[in-house]
């Protein structure tokens, strides 16, 4: 690390060079102007390296003061502690060295003592507020990535974990929060249940991985079968998954689940154990839609309700079907 002593008179340099090198400062710099501070800190980015700026408040050009506030007003020097050196101590010059961003203040002519201790305590100061931003770096740092782990986690913790759809947390929170945005905008809410057909044969005869395997096609099918960028699929429990259509009325929202249906018969997946005359792995599908203003605030319960009942009758009429809410 060094310290860059900046004075036009070349006696002031080799006094305060010699002494601070005597006292075991190596590394110091001088410049005999304003105007080469800022050619020296951007040289080779040396900023980097210089703990202390020594600098004289008169000097011909540029003056000390004004070279201390282009400093304090620049994004890499002004964590440099500058120190000047004057032989006008007023309360004006000192007042306005301050206010420009100096740090301390050594008077002229500079004697020995005052010159390193006022120095080693300049250092002393830049080195422990280096390592309180260090510190403060590393917080914000750990808690960068600690946000980042909360947001994942909480995306995990929303997430099924086998078909990496929302699961049925997520669907809860979603239909509460859709619930409400129609009742606000007096708009339509559509919902569609869905069940495997005979999932359980279907694991009995193929195993639990080929079941698993089952359920992710299925999920990735009925996500993609979805066209709306606020159309909500969720893994509801088991062999069984929700949709929640916003803005959809009951007849869209039927035709939104005889196209789901019909995509998830041409996979064409074997079920050769199904009752079925497919002989490959269907589903049920049961609709509701409702204008949540015309049922009340709280009632989203209603709409899950009458879904379920739908697809308890696609189910009671032999499944493969779409059946929607009376």
């Amino acid at each position: 690390m060094s310290i860059l002593v900046v004075d036009d008179s070349n006696f002031t340099l080799r006094f305060v060079e010699y002494n601070l090198k005597a006292a075991g400062y190596n590394d110091i710099y001088t410049v005999t102007s304003g105007e080469q501070v800022l050619a020296f800190l951007n040289n080779n980015d040396n900023y980097t390296h210089v703990e202390l700026i020594l600098m004289d408040v008169f000097m011909k050009g540029t003056s000390g003061i004004s070279v201390c506030k282009a400093l304090q007003n620049h994004p890499k020097y002004n964590q440099i502690p500058v120190m000047i050196m004057t032989a006008d101590t007023s309360e004006e010059i000192l007042q306005e060295s301050f206010a420009a961003g100096a740090v301390d203040y050594i008077t002229k002519p500079i004697r020995k003592t005052e010159l390193l201790a006022r120095v080693t305590s300049a250092i002393k100061l830049k080195r422990e507020m280096d390592k309180v931003r260090e510190r403060e770096r590393e917080l914000l740092e750990v808690k960068h990535k600690l946000e980042l782990a909360n947001l994942e986690l909480a995306r995990l913790v929303s997430l099924d974990g086998l078909t990496g759809i929302p699961n049925r947390r997520s669907f809860d929170q979603t239909l509460i929060a859709e619930w409400q945005r129609a009742y606000e905008d007096g708009s339509w809410l559509g919902m569609i249940m869905i069940d495997i057909d005979h999932f359980k044969q279907f694991n009995d005869t193929y195993g639990h991985p080929a079941g698993d395997s089952c359920l992710q096609l299925i999920a990735f099918t009925i996500r993609h079968t979805l066209k709306g960028s606020v159309d909500f699929v969720a893994r509801y429990g088991g062999e069984e998954f929700a949709v929640i259509l916003p803005a959809t009325d009951l007849e869209m929202t039927t035709e939104i689940a005889e196209k789901i249906r019909t995509k998830i018969q041409d996979l064409s997946i074997p079920h050769k154990n199904t009752t079925l005359p497919s002989g490959v792995i269907t589903i049920s599908l049961g609709t509701a839609a409702m204008i949540p203003r015309m049922v009340g605030p709280n009632q989203w319960d209603q709409l899950v309700q009458a879904a379920d009942r739908a697809l308890y009758n696609a189910k009671k009429s032999g499944r493969n079907l779409v059946r929607q809410a009376q």
